[in-house]
């Protein structure tokens, strides 16, 4: 009898445990060079070589894109995910392209400044001229009548719109542009739509420039990693200057 209750008390507290499969919401540091390590800070900053990443609740998919200079329209990407249990660096470093006037300050990003913004976003869904490449996303084609609205004083600001039915504002961004987006992951960034904080910030196919906001690699390595993310994953991608 007492071997039984033994069994049930350990088998309760085995159900109790939570999976580790996902990661808790909170703040982690994550080291952008080798060897790649990660742990949970105690205060809300990081050691100098670590980009702080803020988890939503279920992540096990980051992406890390961090240079050490500002105005530098260079960075350098890393990918992780969690391996029974434990975070893993899966890939990079890779070279990214990034705002053409670097990283925007915390807080800082308007609209037009050709900066990148800091801080911690999810994705919203996948897109491009071609088709599906076999990502997990939701994916969108985009065709010739397809734009985004960047106009702040537009009702659709920071929205895809498609022409024919609704005014996608002055001067809006082409969808169907090739190179660019190809292929590319719509980053979540300002999906409060606050005027002249910033929109159409993605993750793209690069040109060989800098971008206007957005972060491009190279079309083979862009498209491992959003074949990689997957939406149940809650995948996170961290701007920042270091």
């Amino acid at each position: 009898m007492k071997q039984l209750a033994a069994l049930v008390v350990a088998a309760t507290s085995i159900a109790l445990v939570p999976s580790a499969a996902h990661a808790a919401a909170g703040v982690r540091c994550f080291h952008t060079s080798a060897p790649y390590k990660s742990y949970a800070p105690v205060n809300p900053r990081c050691a100098s070589g670590y980009a702080l990443v803020d988890l939503k609740a279920g992540t096990a998919q980051v992406l890390t894109v961090t240079n050490w200079l500002q105005t530098r329209t260079w960075a350098r990407l890393n990918a992780w995910h969690i391996v029974n249990g434990s975070w893993v660096h899966r890939w990079g470093p890779w070279s990214a392209r990034i705002g053409a006037g670097g990283f925007a300050s915390p807080g800082r990003k308007i609209e037009g400044d050709s900066l990148t913004p800091q801080g911690s976003y999810g994705f919203q869904f996948m897109f491009g001229v071609y088709a599906n490449p076999g990502v997990h996303f939701r994916w969108r084609h985009a065709y010739r009548y397809d734009y985004w609205d960047d106009d702040p004083a537009s009702a659709r600001y920071n929205l895809w719109t498609n022409i024919n039915n609704a005014n996608a504002g002055a001067n809006p961004e082409p969808m169907h542009q090739l190179p660019v987006y190809s292929y590319s992951a719509v980053i979540a960034y300002n999906t409060a739509r606050v005027p002249g904080k910033g929109s159409a910030i993605f993750l793209h196919v690069g040109d060989g420039q800098a971008t206007a906001g957005c972060v491009s690699l190279p079309r083979s390595r862009l498209l491992t990693i959003i074949r990689w993310l997957r939406p149940g994953s809650h995948p996170v991608i961290t701007m920042e200057f270091l």
